[in-house]
């Protein structure tokens, strides 16, 4: 979509494309040219997906976790804005957009034919409602994003005003993460187990330990889904997700917990194999309020201990990317910072003594996902030859990590990929479980937030490589976007770079 959907050009917030490769999102066809929506050939009309970390609740507003804004968002939940295959903001349940000269006002025009899954009407009440219930009642880390609204008001039924304390290049991309999905006033005492959206599926049923049930919105103002029943079924084991689609009981493998076992579908013609790039960084965070991390030594000889290389082609099979820091090349101010901290195991031995943490013992917290426990075997391996001493504890995920780490960081280090986008600021935060407090970073996240377009784009760079200097965590690697497919199912995305599973392009040809 191009900008006459919007008024006023807003400072480009374009995702830049790696130079070696044009950033492709879909294959194949999406829901809406000759077929009708819900028919196919041989008259199947459902679809079932293959996932893993089932959501703990399906509340993201009071739960974290990317496995709720996955299946809901964007499919049961709708935005103001969101965006394209491109990473471009374009609209959504706001026609367009206007903002003032000063940067602090902005206007939506909001579609007039919207309504929720209880049959009441969408309008610019219910869009004022859900912006001032993320600062009242959203307890996530991510709720303070819309902490630079001032005033959020109804100008009419169809035209919303919210007003900004202060410019912000972030707030406009954030309504297009889960803290801008839109609310019903009434639909909203049951998030955890029967959300109520405005969007083109509607929740139908949660078996738990099992599957989520997702029904096509025959009553959805714009284009309808293809299918009309979606199933997202959720396996613990690999071999089982693999197994599942070998045997016809799901029709795609949304993401590839055993990129070793490729072979026995990349050489059968009955599958597709999609790869992509994501912004899930694989982080191995540490706990910066511990004394042990306080020094920077240490942090920088655990960094210097990884063979990142060897780590992602050991539990990986080499697929993913080496970044260096906290930015995918998905982001405008994407820099290589694998030079940083080079692996030389020599001098992080060398920093070890000289910190005191030779010999001490942390604790590797990690949660129940293959890619973290096949990982963290190797993390282990390379740091107790630099001469720690790492203790591997497995924290069922999501609910016992999620708490035991994420919200009480009872942890020394973990791993865990991290895909909500430019989170940076996010996880670098004294209050998130990392309890990285650097007020220079935070200096640079807050030019970057409040300047032109290439002030954003320099103190962005300047803050990833402020946490890959100062050592704030470790990145593994850049997950992949790998899928694997019945042959038929078109509209898969090559690449993913936002929260949503978006099940809306998804058909069968």
């Amino acid at each position: 979509m191009k900008s006459q959907f919007i008024k006023r050009r807003l400072p480009s917030r374009a995702i830049a494309v790696l130079a070696s490769a044009a950033l492709l999102v879909l294959t194949g066809c999406s829901a809406g040219s000759s077929t009708t929506p819900g028919s196919s050939p041989g008259g199947d009309q459902s679809l079932s997906i293959g996932l893993v970390a089932e959501p703990a609740s399906l509340d993201f507003t009071t739960t974290d976790g990317a496995a709720i804004p996955q299946a809901l968002l964007g499919n049961v939940y709708e935005r103001l804005v969101k965006q394209d295959d491109s990473g471009k903001i374009v609209p959504a349940l706001a026609k367009s957009w206007t903002v003032s000269p000063d940067r602090k006002n902005y206007t939506f025009d909001l579609v007039d034919n919207a309504k929720f899954t209880n049959g009441k009407p969408f309008t610019a009440a219910d869009a004022v409602f859900s912006i001032n219930r993320v600062k009242s009642a959203w307890t996530t880390s991510l709720a303070a994003a819309m902490d630079v609204v001032q005033e959020a008001k109804a100008l009419s039924p169809t035209q919303l005003q919210v007003t900004l304390t202060k410019p912000s290049n972030g707030w406009l991309f954030r309504m297009t993460t889960r803290i801008g999905a839109m609310f019903s006033e009434t639909g909203v005492s049951a998030l955890a187990t029967a959300p109520i959206g405005t969007g083109p599926f509607k929740f139908s049923k949660w078996n738990r330990g099992d599957s989520i049930v997702l029904q096509r919105n025959d009553d959805y103002w714009g284009e309808k889904p293809y299918f009309n029943q979606i199933t997202l079924k959720y396996f613990k084991d690999p071999t089982a997700l693999n197994n599942a689609l070998l045997t016809g009981t799901i029709n795609v493998i949304g993401t590839v917990q055993a990129p070793e076992a490729l072979s026995q579908f990349t050489s059968n013609d009955k599958y597709q194999v999609i790869e992509g790039t994501t912004n899930g960084e694989v982080l191995l965070s540490f706990n910066n309020s511990e004394p042990i991390f306080k020094d920077i030594r240490t942090r920088q000889a655990i960094r210097m201990a990884i063979d990142h290389k060897a780590l992602l082609d050991t539990c990986w099979a080499g697929r993913g990317k080496l970044i260096g820091s906290m930015v995918p090349p998905t982001d405008p101010w994407y820099e290589d910072l694998t030079g940083v901290a080079p692996f030389d195991l020599a001098k992080a031995k060398s920093l070890l003594q000289a910190s005191g943490a030779a010999g001490k013992t942390l604790r590797l917290r990690l949660p129940t996902l293959p890619y973290a426990i096949s990982c963290g075997q190797v993390v282990k391996s390379q740091l107790e030859q630099a001469g720690l001493k790492v203790a591997i504890d497995q924290q069922e995920f999501p609910a016992q990590w999620l708490t035991t780490v994420l919200k009480n960081a009872d942890y020394d280090m973990s791993i865990i990929a991290h895909v909500e986008p430019r989170d940076l600021g996010t996880v670098f935060s004294p209050k998130y479980y990392t309890r990285y407090d650097d007020p220079t970073l935070q200096q640079h996240l807050a030019a970057a937030d409040a300047g032109d377009e290439a002030a954003q784009v320099d103190n962005m760079k300047k803050a990833a490589r402020r946490i890959s200097e100062q050592a704030a965590a470790d990145w593994l690697f850049l997950l992949p976007n790998l899928m694997v497919a019945d042959k038929n199912v078109t509209g898969l995305p090559q690449n993913a770079i936002t929260e949503n599973f978006d099940l809306t392009k998804l058909a069968r040809s």
